[in-house]
């Protein structure tokens, strides 16, 4: 092509330009190590972050043995920045006892929100009471963290949060900045609450296989079973990826909530199943605690399948009982290496005394839940009894844990965190030096757009990449891990082999990678485009090891024509300058509207945003570079010359094109480049471009280079809704030779008028002088029907003008029979594609259906017993009356479901797509479409050189009684893959190397928990509510003052 032979022209005038090449694994592996040297930097350098980390849970340590209890007297003298307050509030609310607002808050272009490095902020979750003297006894031993974070942030000014989550629930982080939580409005509740955030929970345990036992006899029926289900789908929420979980209960006899017939991974889907299996269960039947355990207990013990093989929990959530299965646990738990917690649910006079039996025998925790309130707080805090082992481990436990990638509460992005445990290190009094609780999670954040950053991605060609994934399998840096929703409590989580088609050959790589070998692998493999509507075969080379000091194991894939790249080295000024030029927007009309793909050229370029139209940044780039020149330090100087080299390559092509007439029926010529040079000729046709100017997140630019065909791509059906553009683009890659060096540094092409292709089309097909037959393709033939298809069988064109507006549209919704018949000749094949990370609206429930939420509501005579003040069913009623009174309406969701959207909001789904492609090499296919009363006739041939078939038949309307359903393309929302198929065959995974279960000396504590540990803070905050509801209740009645 033209284009091959001006750049081989100028390449030859350059000699500072080479080709830069990765020709063995040997320089890819050092491309590897030194991706993962740019890792340590961040994790495990002398001031990296596991040094950090430790050093700031080491502090952390100190500072509690350290602290003197403070009594009520004292800590109104302990200040805090409550993050929740609002800055923009009056005088009068700043003024609160115990709370300050900085007023030194500004915009940090690493945080991108506005945060202060002179201290901390401090979170509380919404039903925990922060005026108790607990929580300011944790404000005050926190505080002196402030110093360690500051001093940390100084010898690594790359440390984004640092965090330290208590097992209070409290979280202090520096450097400070407002609780912006984006999932909330003003009419709903912050329900963060740092036991429950992933990293957390990785760090505060080893992994769990947990089996959850729920009583279903008659007796938990009605508000005790509302109860139940809520809290067991809060007692999930509290799993990883990393746990296993299972869900059995019990009446009569013992049966499986769900289908899974062992633990599962405690993954998003499986959850979902459980949860929705628990909202089945009814109560009926006698209450056989024999047969629950049995069966829970043969589970934990199943060898054959996966498994966390570390902590085994069997969680007990019944109304209560007189019979203690003493039997069942001395056959299947004499060491009690099983734990058992037990959760005493609803207000009734049961005997509690065998359930809280059954937990302090077997190494567990007894709980009560009366109410709502109270299972938030009491289905997490068995994290702290599962911590001891790492408590009485202490250094052996003391490892730097990462966690999977995960949103950032504070609107980071995607991050990993590194995590390590806090252990209180105080004397109990008794012989044993040291208790064994665990104080909270101690946490640093790195984002994956810094890791990013680290990589030179723009000489990889825009369909080579990198990715790590973790020993479960989950993608880290994956270029199609790009989850479209910012609630932070959702895990991002896509395994490898959804980030990607599968084959068996990546099934083989994905387990060498968590296992932590090195490897190399040339396959063919099918390759989705970047808009996921085509899918191509492709040659792929995966070079993969290990990242040393971590979990983690990073592999680049190259395109076999991306081995080698261009590396542009332009010393000369006077070029520099004359490759500029061509940049200028007032010279659009001698050289065509030219777009430059948004690259961080410059650090202190900025680059644009939403609203900012390409042209604005590419005059932003030119007075940069006129001002600073291109060897500017604060540049990418080869990204920067790579970009000019390209301006004055593509510049030479327009000024061929200008010497010759644009064809009839060409509406354009362009120019794309690897360098991020996109050109259009003429500069009108450049104004309604549509195209993207990355040309690495280019679907038509990508998917050209994986073909050596000239591609047809139609405007997508339903993009031309709020289009008026009428045509096909055309693009073929520039493939080139420079030292016997094989590139495709560009693609070039044409844009095409529909119209007048259609005319073309039409008269290419005409038959003259033609009697009793076929005469072509005439427009709106009676008796013919002529399209042309491309690969992904999208309308491209048609004889017939009702389809010129369906150009783009998927074939089979518009003759969906006669697609039918292409997929079973073999021209068309499909393959059925998921999407984790897709967003759709929300489901909504009618109120009517959820059931009767029935609340109990004291009497006069009630409030004044002081006997009932004192029962648990007036802390329970307490509890709920706070809630209602605090945030409106929020018992009419009974269930608490955290239901945190509405129409505002989408939420995070699964659909799925279809995408069709050729089956074969075969050019010609014929067959007939039988219908019960008529056939029809149908030829197909494949265009040469290029992404076309072209398929003329009897006409559709000729045999009408062949019509069918369409045939569905565009993705739908899905239930995806059945989790009962995939629990049969789980995906290889890794488990931590380390796991702290041992509770062979744990001391038994068979207190209860009845709600928080706060209680009595908060009953004594609502008596004079009480007092004051009461006393107008009584000037009512009474008619005078009391």
């Amino acid at each position: 092509m033209d284009y091959s032979v001006c750049l081989l022209l100028l390449l030859s005038t350059i000699s500072s330009v080479s080709t830069g090449q990765f020709p063995t694994s040997q320089i890819i592996k050092e491309w590897v190590d030194q991706m993962q040297k740019d890792l340590i930097t961040l994790t495990d350098t002398a001031s990296g972050l596991e040094n950090l980390i430790k050093r700031l849970a080491m502090e952390a340590e100190k500072f509690q043995m350290d602290h003197v209890w403070r009594g009520d007297a004292e800590v109104d003298k302990i200040v805090y920045y409550n993050a929740k307050d609002d800055l923009n509030q009056t005088e009068d609310g700043k003024g609160r006892k115990n709370q300050y607002l900085p007023d030194d808050f500004e915009v940090d272009p690493d945080f991108k929100r506005p945060v202060s490095y002179n201290t901390t902020a401090v979170h509380i979750p919404t039903d925990i009471y922060e005026g108790s003297t607990i929580i300011l006894n944790e404000l005050n031993w926190t505080e002196a963290l402030e110093d360690v974070f500051r001093k940390n942030k100084e010898e690594d000014p790359s440390i984004l949060w640092q965090v330290f989550g208590s097992a209070t629930g409290l979280a202090r982080y520096f450097p400070a900045s407002p609780w912006i939580d984006s999932r909330n409005s003003a009419d709903k509740i912050d329900l963060y609450d740092v036991r429950r955030r992933p990293w957390y929970i990785q760090g505060a345990a080893s992994p769990k296989d947990m089996l959850i036992l729920v009583d279903a006899s008659g007796s938990v029926s009605g508000l005790t079973l509302k109860l139940i289900r809520t809290s067991v789908n809060k007692m999930l929420e509290t799993l990883s990826d990393d746990d296993y979980v299972n869900v059995v209960y019990f009446n009569d006899k013992a049966e499986h909530a769900a289908c899974f017939r062992n633990l599962v991974q405690a993954n998003v889907r499986n959850k979902r199943k459980l949860k929705e299996a628990v909202q089945n269960i009814t109560a009926k039947g006698t209450t056989n605690y024999r047969g629950g355990f049995e069966m829970a207990f043969e589970q934990l013990a199943q060898m054959n399948v996966s498994r966390a093989n570390c902590n085994k929990i069997i969680m007990l959530f019944t109304d209560g009982g007189e019979e203690r299965a003493e039997e069942i646990f001395r056959k299947y738990n004499p060491k009690q290496a099983v734990r058992i917690f037990t959760f005493s649910v609803g207000q009734h006079n049961y005997d509690k005394g065998p359930i809280q039996w059954m937990a302090c025998a077997n190494k567990g925790y007894y709980y009560e839940i009366p109410s709502i309130g109270a299972i938030r707080i009491n289905t997490q805090e068995y994290l702290d009894v599962l911590g001891r082992p790492m408590v009485k481990a202490d250094r052996k436990a003391k490892q730097v844990q990462w966690t999977n990638v995960y949103l950032d509460a504070l609107e980071l992005g995607l991050v990993i965190t590194g995590t390590l445990p806090v252990f209180n290190k105080t004397n109990t009094g008794s012989k044993k030096s040291q208790n064994q609780l665990i104080l909270g999670v101690m946490a640093i954040d790195v984002s994956l757009e810094d890791i990013k950053r680290l990589t030179p991605r723009f000489t990889f060609g825009p369909n080579g990449y990198y990715f790590a994934i973790d020993p479960n399998g989950y993608v880290l840096l994956h270029p199609n891990l790009l989850p479209m929703t910012a609630k932070f409590d959702e895990p991002v989580t896509l395994d490898f082999l959804d980030a990607e088609l599968e084959n068996e050959i990546k099934v083989e790589m994905r387990k060498k990678m968590i296992d932590g070998l090195t490897g190399n692998y040339t396959i063919s493999t099918l390759v989705k485009s970047q808009d996921e509507r085509y899918i191509d075969l492709g040659q792929r080379m995966y070079s993969f090891a290990p990242v040393k000091g971590t979990d983690y194991s990073l592999a680049l894939v190259l395109p076999d024509y991306s081995m080698h790249y261009i590396r542009a080295k332009i010393a000369d000024t006077i070029t520099q300058a004359k490759f500029s030029e061509s940049l200028m927007a007032d010279k659009f009309d001698e050289y065509g509207y030219t777009f430059i793909a948004p690259r961080m050229y410059c650090k202190d370029l900025k680059l644009p945003d939403k609203n900012q139209n390409n042209t604005e940044f590419l005059v932003e780039f030119n007075d940069y570079i006129d001002t600073k020149t291109p060897n500017n330090p604060m540049c990418n100087v080869e990204l920067v010359n790579r970009l000019l080299l390209d301006a004055g390559i593509t510049s030479s092509l327009i000024k061929h094109w200008k010497t010759t007439q644009l064809q009839h029926g060409v509406l354009a010529r362009f120019v794309a480049t690897d360098g991020g040079i996109t050109r259009v000729y003429p500069k009108s046709a450049g104004l309604y471009w549509g195209k993207e100017a990355e040309t690495y997140e280019s679907s038509y630019y990508k998917r050209s280079l994986d073909n050596d065909l000239y591609i047809f791509t139609p405007t997508p059906y339903l993009s031309k809704e709020n289009s008026s553009e009428d045509s096909v683009l055309v693009s073929k890659a520039v493939n080139l030779e420079v030292d016997a060096i094989p590139l495709k540094p560009a693609v070039v092409g044409v844009k095409l008028d529909i119209s007048a292709w259609m005319e073309s089309f039409i008269n290419t097909t005409q038959k003259i002088n033609c009697n009793d037959e076929i005469c072509g393709c005439q427009r709106n033939d009676m008796y013919v029907d002529c399209v042309i298809l491309d690969d992904g069988g999208f309308l491209v064109m048609s004889n017939r003008d009702e389809h010129i507006d369906e150009i783009g549209r998927f074939f089979g919704g518009i003759d969906p029979i006669l697609m039918m018949n292409l997929l079973n000749s073999s021209l068309f094949t499909f393959k059925k594609t998921f999407d984790y990370q897709s967003l759709c609206d929300p489901k909504k429930e009618s109120k009517a259906a959820a059931g009767l939420r029935s609340v109990y509501v004291p009497t006069i005579a009630d409030i004044l017993n002081l006997g009932w003040l004192a029962s648990a069913a007036a802390w329970s009623i307490m509890q709920q009356l706070l809630v209602s009174i605090t945030f409106p309406n929020f018992l009419d969701a009974a269930e608490m479901d955290d239901e945190l959207s509405d129409a505002r909001r989408k939420e995070v789904c699964i659909t799925e797509q279809t995408q069709y492609y050729f089956k074969n090499n075969i050019v010609s296919f014929r067959g007939t479409i039988d219908c019960e009363n008529c056939t029809r006739l149908y030829h197909a041939e494949k265009l040469p050189k290029t992404n076309l078939v072209f398929i003329i038949a009897d006409a559709k309307v000729t045999c009408s009684s062949c019509d069918t359903k369409p045939l569905i393309q565009d993705e739908q929302q899905s239930t995806g893959p059945e989790p009962c198929d995939m629990a049969q065959n789980p995906r290889y995974r890794k488990g931590p190397a380390a796991c702290f279960d041992n509770n062979e000396h744990d001391e038994a504590v068979c207190r209860r928990s009845a709600g928080s540990p706060l209680a009595s803070s908060l009953l004594m905050l609502l008596l004079p509510l009480f007092m004051c509801c009461l006393g107008r209740r009584t000037l009512t009645v009474a008619g005078r003052p009391a």
